[in-house]
C-alpha cells in the first residue's frame, strides 16, 4: 500500500510540475509578445514625434534658413499631402547601385532618383554637369549605413544633404525636392 502511495503522490507531483513549467512558459511566451508591442510602439512613435516636433517649430527659425520654402526639410505629412499639379518639373536620374559603409561592406543600396526643379532652365544644367551631379550623390549614399537610411527620418536627411549639395552647385535655379522611386537595401 505504501508503494500505490508514493506512486501516487509522485505521479501528483509529476502532474504539478508539468503544469507550473507550462504556466512558466505561457507566461514567458506572453512577456516576450508584451515586449515585442512595446519596442516597436517606441519605433514607430519615434518617426511620429519627429515629425510633429518639425511641423510645431517656430516659424523664425524656418525663416531663418536659407531657401527653406521648397527644401525636404518639410515634413512627410505636408509633402504627402501636396497636390501632383502643385508638384514642379521633374527631372529624373539614372539608378544609383552603392555599397553602404559597414564593417562587412556586404550591404548595397539600389535607388532611383528625381529631382523636383523650379524651371526648365535648369535641367539643361543638370545636363551638362550630370556626371558631377552622380559623384556627389554616390559620394552621399556611400557615407551612410544602414542604419542612418533604413527609416524614414534617415531618407529624409538623405534626401536634405542631396539638395543641399546640388542646390550649392548648381546656378540657373534650386532643386526644390527629392523623390526616390525605387529604394531597395540588400
Amino acid at each position: 500500500m505504501a508503494d500505490e502511495m508514493s506512486k501516487e503522490e509522485s505521479k501528483e507531483e509529476k502532474k504539478k510540475s508539468s503544469k507550473m513549467l507550462m504556466i512558466i512558459i505561457i507566461v514567458v511566451l506572453v512577456l516576450i509578445v508584451i515586449g515585442g508591442a512595446v519596442v516597436a510602439f517606441l519605433l514607430l512613435s519615434d518617426d511620429e514625434k519627429s515629425a510633429n516636433t518639425q511641423q510645431n517649430a517656430p516659424q523664425q527659425v524656418q525663416q531663418a534658413q536659407q531657401n527653406t520654402s521648397y527644401r525636404a526639410t518639410r515634413d512627410s505629412e505636408e509633402t504627402i499631402s501636396r497636390k501632383l499639379s502643385e508638384i514642379g518639373i521633374l527631372y529624373p536620374l539614372d539608378t544609383f547601385t552603392v555599397n553602404l559603409k559597414s564593417d562587412a561592406g556586404r550591404r548595397y543600396l539600389k535607388a532611383t532618383i528625381s529631382l523636383e526643379l523650379d524651371g526648365k532652365e535648369l535641367s539643361v544644367e543638370l545636363d551638362n554637369k550630370s556626371p558631377v551631379i552622380r559623384d556627389r550623390i554616390i559620394r552621399i549614399l556611400t557615407s551612410k549605413t544602414l542604419e542612418e537610411i533604413s527609416s524614414k527620418k534617415g531618407k529624409q536627411k538623405v534626401s536634405e544633404q542631396i539638395i543641399d549639395t546640388l542646390n550649392s552647385m548648381i546656378t540657373d535655379g534650386s532643386v526644390k525636392g527629392i523623390y526616390f522611386t525605387e529604394f531597395v537595401i540588400q
